[in-house]
């Protein structure tokens, strides 16, 4: 097999393969020959039907199955021969340089990037650094008990963090439409879960009230037949409620499971709460920065074929996750919108796999079932946890891809410039609501 290679436009490689013919006729022969013993044609028993007849009819399908196998089968002796590593799946193409003795092919194909890791300490990273004060829990428990309040009626207007309840018929251009209407709705005001200036309209009405709201539809709405259109709702008020928070009494306490130590015990269960998901969003923080710091680094060029691939994966995700919350009428999802998100996956995991393969990193046994048990130990029942992923090789699998990454990451953070900056729960937890 004669193979020659040339290098076309960055990571791209055009090689040129000429295999014997000889290979080629003799599996043509032996495949069509099966067939003679097989093949049932109009006029011949089975098994009679004379090989000339046989090469007649299926001659060209067989020899085209035959050199596109081969073809392919030869292109991955070629890369192995030649230290190639091909990225993605090769455009295989014959050429019409066939001589008397062998049949060429071109295979074009990107190939992954060769590169060198470095720059790693030119990456900042601002840790997060918090201490969780006596004020913080105090507010935490507030919160918890405003999700578990209650309604009574009031007799007097609506205001924010009440909780009215309505009927309303929507219209465009004086005509219904589909899903515009309901009864018997409650909306808290405040809270802005319809869309914008519904709920502020409702601020000051009463039971019994009867009023229009005039509104426009976002830009952006999910479905787009209705999308940035001017819309009326005819309003009907049932009644207004008032919320009512729960007593910090035993009651109230005990629901949580603490059953002795009182308040004291309650608020020391909500900051072990509040530390776990702190760690967990310093953890996340860090590792996003540390992502960035790795992508702005420029290390390598990245295959198309590999975007690509992983776009037509995000777009078949959100399909599914489509199809699971019963998205019908929000439009198909355009594989452009994937195309930066889709490169910086390929870029991280790429320099996490050179990572992980110059300091040969592995997970040992005991370490894998270590992360279990830490995963496990959130749970009510650990035992059954750890049986769920001893259970399955592929969610083992699973983990272990994940710990080994958590392994390479470390061995990044080690390089990188880290400094903690102080932190409030609350900043580091809702940053966009802090910011600015």
């Amino acid at each position: 097999m004669q193979v020659s290679v040339e290098t076309t436009t960055g990571l791209e490689r055009r090689m040129k393969v000429a295999m014997p013919k000889k290979g080629i006729d003799s599996e043509v022969q032996k495949r069509l020959k099966s067939l003679a013993g097989r093949a049932k044609i109009d006029g011949f028993r089975p098994g009679k039907v004379p090989f000339g007849v046989i090469q007649k009819k299926f001659g060209n399908e067989v020899q085209a199955e035959v050199l596109n196998e081969m073809m392919k089968s030869s292109f991955y002796q070629a890369v192995t021969q030649e230290k190639l590593r091909p990225a993605g799946v090769p455009l295989i193409e014959p050429t019409d340089a066939d001589s008397k003795d062998n049949v060429e092919f071109t295979a074009t194909f990107e190939v992954y990037p060769e590169f060198e890791l470095k720059g790693f300490n030119k990456i900042k990273i601002k840790r997060p650094a918090l201490e969780i004060s006596d004020a913080e829990i105090d507010k935490m428990i507030e919160t918890i008990r405003k999700q578990r309040k209650s309604w009574q009626v009031a007799d007097r207007a609506g205001k924010n963090g009440d909780q009215v309840t309505i009927d309303f018929v929507g219209t465009i251009n004086g005509e219904e439409f589909q899903g515009g209407s309901a009864k018997q709705v409650p909306v808290e005001l405040g809270a802005a879960r319809m869309i914008k200036g519904f709920d502020e309209q409702l601020v000051g009405s009463k039971a019994g009230d009867e009023l229009t709201l005039s509104l426009s539809f976002p830009d952006d709405y999910h479905v787009s037949d209705l999308a940035g259109k001017p819309v009326e709702f005819a309003t009907r008020v049932h009644k207004v409620e008032e919320s009512v928070l729960p007593e910090l009494d035993d009651e109230f306490i005990a629901s949580f499971g603490v059953k002795e130590g009182g308040l004291d015990a309650l608020k020391k269960q909500v900051q072990d709460n509040m530390e776990r998901e702190a760690q967990q969003s310093i953890s996340s923080n860090v590792k996003e920065q540390l992502f960035d710091g790795l992508v702005g680094l420029k290390l390598l060029d990245v295959p198309k074929a590999l975007v690509d691939g992983e776009i037509e994966t995000m777009v078949k995700q959100r399909q599914e996750a489509m199809q699971q919350y019963g998205g019908g009428q929000m439009p198909e999802p355009n594989p452009s919108e994937f195309e930066d998100q889709a490169r910086r996956r390929v870029i991280l995991g790429l320099i996490l796999a050179e990572v992980i393969k110059k300091n040969e990193l592995k997970v040992s046994p005991a370490h894998l079932r270590e992360k279990v048990e830490q995963l496990a130990a959130s749970y009510e029942h650990p035992d059954d946890v750890i049986k769920y992923y001893y259970s399955d090789k592929s969610r083992l699998a699973e983990l272990e891809n994940v710990t080994i990454e958590e392994m390479a990451i470390d061995s990044i953070m080690k390089e990188a410039k880290v400094t903690d900056k102080k932190t409030s729960f609350d900043d580091l937890m809702n940053p966009s609501q802090t910011a600015g």
